[in-house]
């Protein structure tokens, strides 16, 4: 698997050095160094191929994490052991820098011992492994302590201790989208999809299991042949279609899979419990309208329209609308209806910010440009205006529909939980050709 782990500065000096296999040598170290971190061009591709040796390399502000193989691995094996090494001396000691590694160097060793064996990653959840690393050191233990531990390492619950209590049991589930949109000036939608991701905060005693359904499309379609037609109509415009989605290690795969119901033993504190992404009916929150004249060759008129396409209760927020200006733009004089207008000229844009805007409003902005006479006989090529935002709905159509929790051994039912869901969608790559 893996042959070595190093870590540098930003002046290529290795700060932590573990090697795992003997066909990785110290010529390997300056390798990396000359190639990637001294090279003359910026080295795009974090996969480096030097001498048949194979360096998988993540940035992390003046810190590089290599890995190193002279073995044909799995290549997002090798990243996600990056990325979740980063996730655990961040849980540790804050921000990955130079100065925090340095103090660290001792802690970060007894991390690289426990994650990885000959190479092969191991347990990397943080909750399991600060039962028994502390940034002291390794604490002495009791028979009980280390009972625990191994049940916890080898079992299947190792993202959780047991024995943990709250005074209030509480449980936030946030359903976090990104809607990416390519629209003609016409208004016709040229490609669309959302990506999204439930992200889940437990604050739950004991070793409860969490029961978590939303309005997917087969799940639907089930209820709907076993339940009345009508029932099955009206739910079946509510569902959505899921492409496809990835889940946190907690999640029972078997019934998902049988029942298409997420079931769960949640990790403590924060986590990702899902991604996914769809592509069908999708709620687009707004429409821009572009109108774009040319008068003569050194001027342009520019009218930009947008409208909110939800319920007039649900208020947008973070509202922006990039539109671009050519490069022998002199002048720009602007009229907006509502919010902020203003000319960058060091982006060649113009920026349009509205601090709030409720459902099935519309706004506009004029805007006269004036344009230095060029010899250029190319035309403009009218890059695509772009918008930001944030909504309090999902653009995909989920909802959740149900969160149960089951805690047989403690006195707690599902009604004693206190639950919090939240719904928030936010503009990714969202375009309008103009």
């Amino acid at each position: 698997m893996i042959g070595g782990l190093f870590i540098y500065n930003h002046k290529g000096e290795v700060l932590i050095s573990r090697v795992y296999r003997d066909d990785i040598g110290r010529n390997a170290v300056d390798a990396f160094r000359v190639n990637v971190i001294h090279a003359r061009q910026q080295v795009r591709s974090p996969v480096s191929n030097m001498a048949r040796t194979s360096f998988f390399h993540v940035k992390r502000s003046n810190i590089w994490l290599a890995a190193v193989t002279k073995q044909n691995v799995n290549a997002t094996m090798v990243f996600e052991f990056l990325y979740k090494m980063c996730d655990v001396m961040a849980a540790y000691f804050g921000k990955i820098s130079e100065e925090n590694v340095k103090n660290n160097f001792v802690l970060i060793y007894e991390l690289l011992d426990e994650i990885l064996d000959f190479g092969y990653p191991q347990n990397s959840e943080t909750g399991a492994l600060k039962t028994f690393i502390t940034q002291q050191g390794i604490k002495s233990q009791s028979k009980e302590e280390q009972s625990q531990i191994t049940s916890q390492v080898t079992g299947q619950i190792g993202w959780r201790r047991e024995g943990i209590k709250y005074r209030r049991n509480e449980l936030f589930l946030d359903v976090l989208e990104s809607v990416n949109l390519l629209m003609s000036p016409q208004g016709q939608v040229l490609s669309a999809h959302v990506s999204g991701r439930v992200v889940m905060k437990s604050y739950l005693s004991g070793m409860p299991e969490c029961k978590f359904g939303m309005n997917d499309k087969i799940v639907i379609d089930k209820q709907g042949k076993t339940g009345s037609t009508e029932d099955g109509a009206k739910s079946g415009k509510q569902s959505i279609a899921i492409d496809d989605c990835t889940f946190h290690q907690c999640v029972r795969l078997s019934k998902f899979d049988s029942e298409r119901s997420i079931s769960f033993i949640p990790p403590d504190g924060d986590y990702e419990l899902m991604r996914y992404r769809t592509t069908k009916d999708i709620i687009l929150p707004f429409r821009v309208i572009p109108l774009v004249r040319e008068v003569g060759r050194t001027k342009l008129e520019v009218k930009v329209v947008i409208k909110s396409n939800f319920k007039s209760s649900l208020l947008a927020q973070k509202i922006e609308v990039r539109i671009p200006t050519p490069l022998n733009t002199s002048g720009v004089q602007l009229i907006c209806m509502k919010g902020k207008a203003k000319y960058k000229a060091s982006e060649n844009a113009i920026v349009w910010k509205v601090k709030r805007m409720a459902g099935m409003k519309e706004s506009q902005i004029s805007a006269e440009i004036e344009l230095l006479p060029t010899n250029d006989k190319k035309k403009w090529a009218r890059p695509p205006i772009s918008m930001n935002f944030e909504v309090p709905f999902a653009p995909s159509g989920l909802k959740v529909r149900y969160l149960k929790v089951f805690e047989p051994k403690l006195n707690y039912s599902d009604h004693d939980v206190i639950k919090w869901v939240r719904y928030i969608g936010r503009s990714g790559i969202y375009e309008t050709r103009c």
